[in-house]
């Protein structure tokens, strides 16, 4: 109740010794189980785990696709409520001494780098090429596919994937713990966002369920992110000549390739973890912005950079102008080709889409709580939503629409359109220069992409060993880091090499499910705590830890 101070305790048992001294092992222990029954499963029998995995998909994404648009609209409307409201916005992330750890260029370039940042390479050309060949005004007839009248509704459905409903998943998550673990005191995990509504109750076995659903989220969303930054990678570094054994016949990584990207990535991955947050990540994390910055420029410079920004303005219009309609709508199979067409691309892309980023957000969630003590919720929320978006729509605009100006004018013909999603950026790049430039220019692309890859999965090992660790925010127990990158490079090779991308997605859809409903969850409770701790201080109750 609101006349009382809540609760500021909530004790979570963990081992004392031996191997997993400091750790839940009702936590640690079945995640571990379940991550390692899934690889075993995916490269021991492949055939049997991809038709399980596929019918499984079918069916949730058959009967769950209009809750996976609902739940999104609604985080975006939790974070945007609290950012706007003058009394919600002032409220700072811990007590009202608490400074901020980290300069706002390392806060943003650690929470882009964990976020999106591998994608953003990956799709920033590729995504805005396939909308721009197809999309819903496309279906419906109100643009002609790889045609002039469709390049501003390409950007609008690229920016809905990528702008702000995708970060409302992160944001929300990040929010909810950084309120409960900096001005409760409550532990840094996911169960603690859910303390409003179950109490106590959560220090047990409901609480222990919550954490295994973040862990098993989180391996299987980052999955999915490496998946394609792995096979990209592997692109590169076959365009800088290290040797045709990278790839398959069709030109798609080859199982030497992938293993060959994993031993490179996740060990750099793993050593970084074990220098926790303030050293290797954030290190990494400067690194890769600073050569983002680099590519950015470069595209400015040398790409179609008045194309780019005038499709930047019309379509940034156009998404805030469509942005309500595209929140809530949700199209469902009418019999009709058109309507038909509509659920499936909605399916395939949309729905997609907000599982990958909910599957993302208890680790991005963990990980921006981490380095956002001492912020306000409005400061969070606009640095962890707006800011990024913008980010993303530079990107999208500057970089894919060079390739779309190519396209359209003739320069690029089918070279960009008709190589691999992993082969787009490195297409365009060999279009533009010349071959000595190019190997340059894709060596920082490689490099890139690599410190993008590192820095998301360190930051995973680490809020996924923080979780297992009860909340602790730098966890000991090295052999636990070495473990969860093992998993991980496990994870993303087993199902690169059984089934490719698609046995990821199906995968990462269908732990995404869960971990929807511990959202929508932590949603309800912030909002609970927020309301009944501004009556507290009205009344001259405690609200935060002393």
């Amino acid at each position: 109740m609101a006349n009382k101070p809540p609760l500021m305790e909530l004790p979570i048992a963990t081992a004392q010794d031996g191997f997993y001294s400091g750790f839940s092992k009702n936590v640690a222990i079945t995640s571990k189980i379940l991550v390692s029954a899934l690889i075993v499963w995916a490269i021991s029998v492949p055939d049997n785990a991809s038709a399980v995995l596929s019918a499984l998909n079918g069916a949730l994404l058959k009967n769950f696709a209009s809750w996976y648009i609902y739940v999104v609209a609604f985080f975006m409307l939790v974070c945007t409520m609290l950012a706007i409201i003058p009394m919600t916005g002032r409220i700072k992330l811990g007590l009202e001494e608490d400074k901020p750890e980290f300069s706002n260029f390392s806060w943003f370039s650690m929470m882009f780098g964990a976020g999106i940042g591998i994608g953003m390479l990956t799709f920033a050309t590729a995504e805005p090429m396939y909308h721009f060949a197809t999309n819903p005004n496309v279906i419906m007839g109100e643009a002609d596919g790889a045609a002039a009248n469709n390049v501003t509704p390409a950007y609008v459905w690229s920016f809905l994937h990528w702008g702000f409903s995708a970060w409302a998943c992160y944001s929300l998550v990040g929010l909810s713990l950084a309120y409960f673990a900096y001005r409760r005191n409550l532990p840094l995990t996911i169960r603690s966002g859910l303390t409003p509504i179950f109490g106590d109750k959560l220090s047990g076995h409901m609480g222990h369920l919550v954490d295994i659903v973040a862990v098993v989220a989180t391996i299987l969303g980052v999955a999915q992110t490496l998946g394609f930054g792995v096979e990209q990678f592997v692109a590169g570094v076959h365009k800088i000549g290290l040797g045709d054994w990278l790839l398959n016949g069709d030109g798609k990584p080859s199982a030497a390739g992938i293993v060959f990207a994993l031993i490179v990535v996740m060990g750099a991955s793993t050593l970084s973890a074990l220098s926790g947050v303030g050293k290797g990540i954030k290190w990494l994390s400067n690194l890769n912005m600073g050569l983002s910055f680099f590519l950015l420029a470069f595209f400015l410079l040398l790409g179609s950079t008045f194309f780019g920004l005038g499709t930047l303005a019309s379509g940034l219009f156009a998404y805030i102008a469509e942005f309500p309609f595209l929140l809530f709508t949700v199209w469902s199979p009418n019999g009709t080709e058109t309507g038909n067409a509509l659920a499936s691309w909605q399916t395939g892309w949309t729905v997609f889409y907000w599982a990958w980023w909910i599957a993302f957000a208890p680790f991005v969630g963990v990980f921006l709580a981490r380095i956002s003590r001492g912020r306000t919720l409005r400061e969070y929320i606009f640095g962890s939503i707006f800011i990024p978006s913008l980010m993303c729509f530079i990107w999208f605009t500057i970089v894919g629409g060079t390739a779309i100006d190519m396209t359209l004018n003739g320069t690029a013909g089918d070279a960009i359109s008709g190589a691999g999603q992993q082969n787009q950026l490195f297409a365009m790049l060999e279009l533009m220069l010349s071959s000595s430039i190019f190997w340059v220019m894709a060596l920082i692309v490689v490099v890139l992409l690599l410190t993008y890859l590192v820095t998301t999965a360190d930051s995973a090992i680490l809020i996924v060993n923080t979780i297992n660790a009860a909340g602790a925010e730098n966890p000991q127990g090295r052999f636990h880091i070495i473990f969860w990158g093992l998993a991980l490079s496990f994870v993303v090779g087993g199902l690169l090499i059984v089934g490719g991308l698609g046995a990821i997605k199906t995968a990462m859809v269908i732990g995404a499910l869960p971990f929807s409903l511990v959202m929508v969850l932590m949603g309800g409770a912030l909002i609970k705590a927020v309301v009944r701790d501004g009556i507290r201080e009205k009344n001259g109750v405690q609200s935060t830890h002393q």
